[in-house]
């Protein structure tokens, strides 16, 4: 019997397997994603504060997180705090691993989406009563969502490929199934194929989506 052959006759195991994998998947990129997010506006508020100490404590930590390699923080993370007695699943690690990595390139997105917006609003803001924080909550962050979503989509797309990486430390997302299968069978082309096709089927809505975005926000700018 062929390679061919094999893997049709298993295909409906293999797609089982895959396809839990491509779930583990979706929900490492989500979680990475929404903590990359919110640790992103945090820091960039810090970036763009008037206090020294935070502008400080967000360069420092944007300057360690991008130097040093994603798969180097999951490590550390994983095994890292397991040797001191934390010891967390893998799925969370890779969360929060993915989070912290990408926390640090979305502060300066975010950074260069509230420089983007006029500082005339903000004085104009301050000048009628509002606080710094509240100019900043209700008026430049709305106008700065709409100039940095398609960075930030782009940036979806390059996590969901990146949680690869989270096979390195067990998590079982569609990398990790994906080599199992391949140990099992030995067909590593046919499998890997599959993986692709996974790869492809989630990474074009976010392409579209980006897209989309990249062209409501050059309606936006041009308006």
């Amino acid at each position: 019997m062929t390679d061919w052959a094999r893997t049709y006759e298993n295909l409906p195991y293999f797609l089982d397997a895959l396809l839990t994998g491509a779930v583990m998947t979706a929900i490492v990129t989500a979680g990475g994603f929404i903590v990359s997010v919110l640790l992103g506006l945090v820091l960039a508020g810090c970036k763009t504060s008037r206090s020294r100490l935070l502008r400080t404590f967000a360069y420092i930590y944007v300057e360690i997180f991008r130097a040093v390699p994603v798969l180097t923080q999951l490590f550390v993370i994983y095994f890292g705090l397991g040797s001191i007695g934390i010891k967390l699943d893998p799925i969370p690690a890779a969360i929060i691993g993915f989070g912290l990595n990408g926390g640090a390139y979305l502060t300066e997105v975010f950074r260069a989406g509230i420089a983007a917006i006029d500082r005339g609003q903000s004085e104009a803001a301050i000048a009628i009563g509002m606080t710094r924080g509240m100019a900043l909550r209700t008026i430049i962050l709305p106008q700065t969502v709409r100039v940095v979503l398609p960075p930030i989509a782009n940036f979806a797309i390059g996590l969901l490929k990146d949680t690869s990486l989270a096979s390195a430390v067990a998590a079982p997302e569609l990398s990790f199934q994906a080599h199992m299968l391949a140990d099992r069978t030995f067909l590593t082309t046919q499998i890997y194929l599959l993986v692709a096709l996974f790869y492809l089927a989630m990474s074009v809505p976010l392409s579209w989506l980006s897209r989309r975005l990249e062209r409501r926000a050059s309606r936006g700018v041009r308006a």
